[in-house]
């Protein structure tokens, strides 16, 4: 049955339906919400995926820059029962990742429904069912129900844009890392990047390889590591300490080896937190820059390290120290943001900042139904642990209630009718 009403005081009227699915609803085709799918898929229990954009890993298709590769080698960001081909580099590129998880969305069958914009998800208390209401490209707004809802939008879901005064008076060109994808239209133009994590790390590295003059505000304390040490990740020389030691020496053995390698960064105006860079991490779930040559080229006075910026002016920049610099265009390289408070209308289970409130390893799962995957700040092996979790999870209910064999099954629904 279809249903046409007014929205407000517009004249554009939906097209309404409602759907029940009989499993869960993951809202996400991010790595986060393919992984629980899969397992999901292993356990033998049906699952709709709801995507806001046109595809999946929206993310990295759409809003990263093309140097972009994995800072962790392979074996530490493959998804559950599907490792990387063998002939995928230690490291692999941004294309080589987004055609693992296509093969990967193929392999298990994961057909998510594209173009599907949650608006509200609420748990309704007299069904005991979650109400998930989208609304898709077509305007047409569809209502799902279901008894298990799995937020798997991610920490990176909406992109951080500061309020900087003058900004809007700057006039040249501004825009975020999200809108980066290369450094070529920037030959010969002084760049003002903004942030000093990764991804101001490797776009201002990117800059200097294209031939323009960046500028990197450093405003904070950071850790920055060499991506490996005597041929070896460094992450995975950190995993490794961590079975036979207490995070607090590991910390102190990763930054001795970090000033044999890379030096004294502090010389070059990249203070370290008195924090070591594993506790700051797993307390506040800041990631140390993986240095891949940016430390290089600031050293070589290529990257210009400045403090922080006061304001904007026309083609300008003041910074807090007072000097002022002539700048073409900016970078914001400011991050990103949950977008769970937006939509999910809930308040035990999700902070306000729109993660789990109960820490690492314990906030992947709520009540009533209710699961998170791909918030525990610890990247893709995070996710694909939060993954295996929850479908071993709803999968023991599942066969209880249903009383099936593990087996694979396709995912099903049917529609029902409803008066939103």
């Amino acid at each position: 049955m279809e249903n046409l009403f007014q929205l407000g005081d517009h004249e554009d009227f939906f097209s309404r339906r409602c759907i029940w699915v009989n499993g869960p609803v993951i809202v996400g085709a991010g790595p986060s919400g393919l992984a629980t799918a899969a397992c999901l898929r292993e356990q033998g229990v049906p699952f709709v995926v709801l995507e806001r954009a046109d595809c999946i890993a929206s993310l990295w298709q759409k809003r990263t820059y093309d140097r972009l590769k994995l800072h962790l080698p392979k074996q530490f960001c493959q998804l559950p029962k599907l490792p990387f081909p063998e002939d995928f580099p230690e490291y692999p590129t941004k294309r080589q990742f987004i055609d693992y998880l296509e093969s990967y969305a193929k392999h298990f069958e994961i057909k998510p429904k594209f173009n599907e914009c949650v608006q509200s998800a609420r748990y309704d208390e007299t069904s005991g069912l979650w109400r998930v209401k989208t609304v898709s490209s077509i305007r047409t707004e569809v209502e799902y129900i279901c008894r298990w809802l799995v937020v798997a939008t991610g920490e990176n879901a909406e992109c951080v844009t500061p309020d900087i005064q003058g900004l809007t008076d700057f006039g040249g060109q501004v825009m975020h890392a999200c809108e980066y994808k290369s450094g070529e239209k920037f030959k010969g133009k002084k760049v003002l990047v903004v942030g000093c994590g990764n991804s101001g790390m490797e776009v201002s590295l990117d800059l200097c390889n294209h031939n323009a003059s960046p500028a990197m505000v450093v405003r904070s304390a950071v850790h920055v590591l060499p991506r490996e040490i005597c041929g070896k990740s460094t992450f995975e020389l950190a995993v490794l300490m961590m079975k036979w030691l207490p995070l607090w020496v590991v910390d102190k053995l990763m930054l001795i080896m970090a000033w044999f390698v890379l030096g004294n960064t502090e010389s070059y105006g990249l203070k370290r937190p008195s924090m070591g860079p594993l506790k700051l991490k797993n307390s506040m779930g800041k990631t140390p820059v993986l240095d891949i040559g940016a430390l290089e080229k600031i050293r070589s006075g290529d990257i210009q390290v400045v403090p922080g910026i006061k304001r904007f002016s026309c083609g300008q920049v003041e910074l807090v120290n007072g000097q002022k610099l002539d700048i073409d265009s900016v970078v914001l390289a400011t991050g990103y943001r949950s977008n769970v408070p937006s939509w999910l209308q809930e308040s035990e289970f999700f902070s306000k900042n729109g993660f789990p409130k109960a820490p690492f390893p314990h906030g992947w799962r709520g009540k009533a139904g209710l699961y998170a995957v791909g918030f525990t700040k610890r990247g893709l092996s995070g996710a694909s642990s939060d993954a295996m979790r929850i479908a071993e999870d709803i999968g023991n209910v599942w066969k209880q209630e249903t009383k099936q064999k593990k087996k694979t099954t396709r995912a099903c629904h049917r529609r029902c009718i409803s008066q939103l």
